[in-house]
C-alpha cells in the first residue's frame, strides 16, 4: 500500500471529527492525485516556521497539524523550563481561519497547563515578537502565511528572546513533534489559563516603535504619505505610529484598509510585487504625494515608492530601502558617537553594498543565511554588541533590537523620517539613494523567482539546483568566476587559485558564484513557497550623481546579458 494512502486511512479513526473523516474517505474514493498531495508527507518547518495550504491532510494547515505542533512545543517548553510557570503569547493575522486556528492553538497550550496570552483581534507579527519579552513569555506564536496566496496559512514560533526559533531549539522541537501521533494531542482546554490581551500591549508597542523610528525629521507638515495595509494587520498600528510621530498628511487607501483574507483588490498581497502597490501609487499621483508605503498581511515586509528624478512614483526594492535606512541610522549613531561595538547585518543573497557601508563607517558587518531569524539570533549571540539596523533583499528591515524580527511598522516610520528630512533639505529619498551609490559603489540587483507547484514541482526545483551546482558557470557577463560558495558543504572555493575557505554558517541549500568584477549569482529554493530563486548582483563605480542614468543603463544591460546566459530571461 502507498504511504500516502496509509497516512490517509489513519485519519478515518474516531479521534478525527466526522466531517474530516468524510472528506478523507471522499478523497480515497474519488481523487487519488489530491489525496496524494495532501498525505504524501508531513508538513515541515522551513525558514519561516510551518506554512502551507489549508485543508484536511498531513501536508496541510489544519486543526490537527497545528495541534500536533503545539503539543510538541508544549512538551518541549515544559522540559526546558521545568519548575517554572510557562507562558506563551499568540497573535494572528487577517487570513481565513487564523482566528479559529489561533484559538485551537491556545486551547492546546492551556490543556497542557501553559498560561496563554491571546490577542483579542488580529495584530502584526512585529507586535507579537515585541510582546514575547514585554509579557515575560517563554515563547510566542503567530498564525500567518505572510504574503502567500489566500489559500495558505502558517504557524511561526518565537522563542524567549522574541526571535524566531533557531538551532538547537528548532531541531529539538521538530524531533518532539515527530515523536507524537495525532492522538497524543490534548485538545481539552483550560479556559482559566487563557487571557485575552489588546490595548495595553498595543500602547507599549506603539510607544517603542515611535521611540525607535522617530528622529524628529523636519518638514512633516509638508510631507504627504499614501499608506496601504493591503487588507492586512498593519492597519492596527502604522496609522497611529505615523500620527504620534507628527505626520498629518497620511492618506489611507480605504478600499484596502479592511482586513480580508481573500485580498480582493490585489493579485498578491506581497509588496515585492509591483502590482500590489498600484492602487496606492495611482492615488499618490492624483494627490501629489511624496511617498507610498504598503505592507504585507502580517506587517513584517514593506514596499516603498517615491518620486524619481523625473518626478514620477517609482518603487524602490528591498536592497535599496535597506541601504538608505541603514545609512541614515549610521549617520545618527555617528552624531552621538560610536562606542566601537556597533554592527549592521544582512543576508547572503542581499546587496554586497551593506558590507562596503560598514567598512566606510568602521562598524562590524555580519551576514546570515536567508531568513530574518538568523539576524535575530545574532542579537542573542552577541549581547555585548549593539545592533544598529539591518535587513534583507525581500523587503524586510529591523530598527534596533526591541523587535527581533523584520518590522514594517517601525521601518515605515523610519522611511518617512528619511524622506521628510531629505525633502526639507532640498533633496529627496531617491537622490539620497544616488548619493549612497556615489559613496559606496553602484550596486544593482535583480531577482528571478520561478514557481513549481506540487510533488513534481518540488522534484524540478531540486534538479535545477543540482544542475546549477554540477555544471558550474565559468564566467558571467565576460567576467571569470573566482569564488564558488557552496553552503551545503560550508565551503568557498577559489576556482582560479584552488584556495578553500570554511563558511562559518549553518549548512543550507544555497550556491553562489562570484566573479572577478564582483558580480554575484546566487541560487536557493524558497523556504516558504514552491519556488526556486536566483539572485543577481552587479556593480560599477558611480563617480558623480550626474552619471546615474548612464551607469544604471549599463548595469541593466549587464543584468540582461546574465539572464540570457543563464537561460533565466
Amino acid at each position: 500500500m502507498d504511504t500516502f494512502l496509509e497516512n490517509a486511512k489513519t485519519w478515518l479513526s474516531d479521534f478525527f471529527e466526522p466531517g474530516v473523516k468524510k472528506e478523507v474517505q471522499d478523497l480515497i474514493d474519488n481523487d487519488t492525485n489530491e489525496l496524494k498531495d495532501r498525505f504524501y508527507k508531513h508538513m515541515e518547518f522551513g525558514t519561516g516556521g510551518m506554512r502551507g495550504m489549508m485543508g484536511v491532510g498531513t501536508n496541510r494547515i489544519n486543526k490537527y497539524t497545528l495541534g500536533k505542533s503545539t503539543q510538541g512545543l508544549s512538551n518541549y517548553l515544559k522540559q526546558s523550563y521545568a519548575g517554572e510557570s510557562v507562558q506563551v503569547v499568540i497573535a494572528y493575522d487577517c487570513r481565513h481561519n487564523s482566528d479559529t486556528l489561533a484559538r485551537t492553538v491556545a486551547e492546546v497550550f492551556s490543556a497542557n497547563g501553559i498560561k496563554v496570552f491571546l490577542f483579542s483581534e488580529l495584530r502584526t507579527t512585529p507586535e507579537l515578537s515585541f510582546a514575547v519579552r514585554h509579557l515575560n513569555c517563554h515563547a510566542g506564536i503567530v498564525l500567518t502565511a505572510s504574503h502567500n496566496p489566500p489559500e495558505y496559512n502558517g504557524y511561526k514560533v518565537y522563542w524567549t528572546d522574541g526571535g524566531q526559533i533557531v538551532p538547537p531549539q528548532d531541531g529539538a522541537i521538530i524531533a518532539e513533534i515527530n515523536s507524537l501521533s495525532f492522538e497524543d494531542i490534548n485538545f481539552k482546554a483550560n479556559d482559566s489559563l487563557i487571557e485575552m490581551i489588546d490595548k495595553e500591549v498595543d500602547e507599549a508597542f506603539i510607544n517603542e516603535s515611535v521611540a525607535n523610528g522617530n528622529f524628529n525629521a523636519q518638514g512633516k507638515d509638508d510631507f504627504k504619505i499614501v499608506f496601504t495595509s493591503l487588507h492586512g494587520t498593519s492597519i492596527t498600528a502604522i496609522p497611529e505610529v505615523l500620527k504620534r510621530a507628527g505626520y498629518k498628511n497620511v492618506t489611507v487607501i480605504a478600499e484596502q484598509a479592511k482586513p480580508d483574507g481573500a485580498f480582493p483588490t490585489v493579485k498578491s498581497p506581497n509588496p515585492e510585487e509591483p502590482e500590489a502597490l498600484s492602487m496606492a501609487i495611482q492615488k499618490a499621483e492624483e494627490i501629489g504625494a511624496d511617498m507610498v508605503v504598503g505592507t504585507d498581511p502580517d506587517s513584517d515586509r514593506l514596499g516603498i515608492a517615491v518620486r524619481n528624478l523625473e518626478g514620477k512614483m517609482e518603487i524602490v526594492n528591498g536592497n535599496q530601502a535597506m541601504v538608505l535606512m541603514t545609512r541614515f541610522l549610521l549617520e545618527k549613531q555617528k552624531e552621538k558617537g560610536f562606542a566601537g561595538n556597533e554592527f549592521i547585518a544582512t543576508t547572503i543573497v542581499s546587496t554586497p553594498m551593506m558590507e562596503e557601508m560598514a567598512k566606510a563607517y568602521g562598524v562590524e558587518f555580519k551576514t546570515a543565511l536567508t531568513g530574518f531569524k538568523w539576524i535575530g539570533k545574532m542579537i542573542k549571540d552577541f549581547p555585548q554588541s549593539k545592533f544598529v539596523g539591518g535587513g534583507e533583499e525581500s523587503f524586510g528591515y529591523m530598527v534596533g533590537d526591541f523587535v527581533r524580527d523584520k518590522d514594517a511598522v517601525t521601518s515605515t516610520l523610519l522611511a518617512c523620517e528619511i524622506a521628510s528630512q531629505a525633502k526639507a533639505n532640498g533633496s529627496s529619498f531617491y537622490k539620497n539613494l544616488i548619493d549612497c551609490y556615489v559613496d559606496f559603489g553602484f550596486y544593482k540587483e535583480h531577482l528571478v523567482s520561478l514557481t513549481r507547484k506540487g510533488i513534481s514541482g518540488a522534484e524540478e526545483i531540486k534538479q535545477m539546483l543540482i544542475d546549477f551546482k554540477e555544471n558550474p558557470v565559468e564566467s558571467v557577463a565576460g567576467s571569470k568566476v573566482r569564488w564558488i560558495e557552496d553552503y551545503n558543504t560550508a565551503t568557498a572555493t577559489n576556482v582560479i587559485t584552488g584556495e578553500e575557505k570554511h563558511i562559518n554558517l549553518p549548512k543550507s541549500n544555497v550556491l553562489i558564484y562570484e566573479t572577478e568584477d564582483g558580480t554575484r549569482v546566487a541560487a536557493r529554493p524558497s523556504g516558504t513557497e514552491p519556488k526556486v530563486k536566483f539572485y543577481i548582483s552587479t556593480n560599477a563605480k558611480l563617480a558623480h550623481a550626474d552619471d546615474f542614468k548612464k551607469v544604471s543603463a549599463e548595469l541593466d544591460a549587464k543584468i540582461k546579458t546574465i539572464l540570457a546566459e543563464l537561460d533565466l530571461g
